[in-house]
C-alpha cells in the first residue's frame, strides 16, 4: 500500500465505513443463503424464490437515492446511524412475531433493502476524506464491505439448520448492533462536506449524460455481483443437488473472490486508468457468465467459472468508483445514490430473471444470456465514450488521477 495513501485521509472512518458496509450487506442478501430452507418451509416455486431474493435488492436500489440525498443534507455519519437503527428494529420485529407467509417475507425484504442502501452512506463517508489520486484505493477498501455477502453464505445456512431460519433473522441483529457502536465512536464526517443542495439541484445531475453512462455501467458490474450473490445458493441446490450448507460454502467461495478483488480493481484503475480496467473486466465477466449458461457438467467447473466471472465484476465495481469521484466530486453523495440504485436494479433484474427463466423453461440459461448481452452493451458504450472522457474531464491537465 502506498505511503502517501496511508498518510492521507482518516483511517478510523475508512475502517468504520468498511465494517458498516460489511454487516449491512450481510443482512441485505441473507434471504439468498436461507432460500432453500425458506422455500421448503413456505412451499415456494422457482419464480417465487427468484422474487424472494430479488425484492431486497430492488428495495435497496430505490432507497439508495433517498440515502444519497440524506447524506448530502445530514452528513453520512448521521444518515448511517439512523438507517442502521431502523434495520435492527426491523430484524428484531420479524424474529419476534415470525414469518408465516410469502407476503410477510416480501415485507421483510423491503426492510432488508434499507441495509442495502448503506452503499450510499459508506462510500461518500470514505470518499470525502481522500484526494483524487487515492479514490480508487479508498473506495475499493470501503466497497469491499460487500464481502458481507460471504458471511451470510458461510454462516446463515448452518445456523438455520441448528436454530431454524427465523431465529437466524433475529441473530443477524447482533453483529449490526456491535458495528453500530464502533461506527458511532470512530466514524467522522469529512471537513470537506459540501453544502446541502435543493432537490432541484440533484435533478440537474440527471441532465448530464455522463451520469446515465455511470448508472448503466454499474447496473452491470454491481448488478451482476449482487444478483449472483443472492441467487447462487438456490442455483447450486437446484442444478447440482447441494445441501443448503454445502451450497452456502460454494456460494461463499464465489462471492469472496468478487469482494476480495474490488479494492484490487480500484488500485489497478488508479494505476492503469479506470476506463481500461473496466473494459477488460466487462469482457472477462461476459465470457465467464456465457460459459456458465451452458450448465457445466461438473460442480468444480461451475465454481471456477463463477470465481472468474465474479472476480471480474468485483474489479469492475472498484474501477467505476475510481472514475465517479473524478467526474462528480461535488455531487458524490447523490451520484453514489443514483449509481448505486441502478446497480441494485441490475441485481434485481438478474435474480428475478434467473428465477423466471427456470420457471418457464426449466433452465437458468435464458437469464444468464440476457445478462451477457447487457455486459456487451456496456462494453460497447464505454468504447464509444472513452475518447471524449479522456479529452475533457479526464485530460491530464485537469484530472489528478488517470482515467
Amino acid at each position: 500500500m502506498q505511503k502517501s495513501f496511508l498518510k492521507s485521509g482518516h483511517w478510523p472512518t475508512l475502517l468504520s465505513a468498511f465494517l458498516y458496509f460489511d454487516v449491512s450487506f450481510m443482512v441485505w442478501v441473507i434471504l439468498g443463503p436461507l432460500g432453500v430452507q425458506i422455500a421448503k418451509s413456505l412451499n415456494l416455486d422457482p419464480a417465487h424464490k427468484g422474487l424472494m431474493v430479488a425484492t431486497p435488492v430492488l428495495a435497496g436500489a430505490l432507497l439508495r437515492v433517498v440515502n444519497g440525498v440524506l447524506v448530502d443534507h445530514l452528513g453520512p455519519k448521521l444518515t448511517g446511524l439512523v438507517a442502521q437503527v431502523a434495520v435492527i428494529g426491523g430484524l428484531v420485529f420479524a424474529w419476534w412475531y415470525g414469518i408465516d407467509s410469502f407476503a410477510q417475507l416480501l415485507a421483510l425484504g423491503l426492510v432488508l433493502g434499507l441495509a442495502g442502501a448503506s452503499f450510499a452512506v459508506a462510500l461518500p463517508l470514505a470518499s470525502r476524506w481522500y484526494p483524487p489520486e487515492h479514490q480508487g484505493m479508498a473506495l475499493g477498501i470501503a466497497g469491499a464491505g460487500n464481502s458481507g455477502t460471504v458471511l451470510a453464505a458461510l454462516f446463515a445456512p448452518s445456523l438455520a439448520v441448528a436454530f431454524g431460519w427465523n431465529n437466524v433473522i433475529g441473530m443477524a441483529a447482533i453483529p449490526l448492533a456491535v458495528v453500530l457502536l464502533i461506527y458511532g465512536l470512530c466514524a467522522k464526517d469529512s471537513p470537506d462536506q459540501p453544502a446541502p443542495k435543493g432537490l432541484g439541484e440533484y435533478l440537474k445531475v440527471l441532465k448530464d449524460s455522463d451520469a446515465w453512462w455511470f448508472m448503466l455501467f454499474y447496473s452491470v458490474t454491481f448488478g451482476g455481483f449482487v444478483g449472483l450473490a443472492s441467487s447462487l445458493s438456490i442455483y447450486f441446490n437446484d442444478q447440482y443437488g447441494l445441501a443448503p450448507v454445502t451450497a452456502g460454502y460454494a456460494t461463499a467461495a464465489c462471492v469472496f473472490t468478487g469482494s476480495l478483488l474490488r479494492p484490487v480493481g480500484g488500485a489497478l484503475a488508479d494505476r492503469l486508468g479506470g476506463i481500461r480496467t473496466l473494459s477488460i473486466m466487462y469482457l472477462v465477466a461476459a465470457t465467464g457468465i456465457l460459459v456458465l449458461s451452458f450448465h457445466l457438467p461438473m460442480l468444480w467447473m461451475a465454481i471456477a467459472t463463477l470465481m472468474v466471472g465474479m472476480g471480474a465484476l468485483g474489479m469492475g465495481n472498484g474501477a467505476i468508483f475510481q472514475l465517479v469521484p473524478q467526474r462528480f466530486r461535488r455531487e458524490i453523495g447523490v451520484m453514489t445514490g443514483l449509481v448505486g440504485m441502478t446497480g441494485g436494479i441490475g441485481g434485481f433484474y438478474l435474480a428475478s430473471s434467473l428465477g423466471y427463466s427456470k420457471q418457464l423453461t426449466g433452465s437458468y440459461q435464458g437469464g444468464f444470456l440476457l445478462f451477457v448481452g447487457l455486459a456487451l452493451v456496456a462494453f460497447t458504450g464505454l468504447t464509444g465514450i472513452k475518447r471524449r472522457w479522456r479529452t475533457t474531464w479526464g485530460a491530464a491537465s485537469v484530472a489528478a488521477a488517470r482515467i
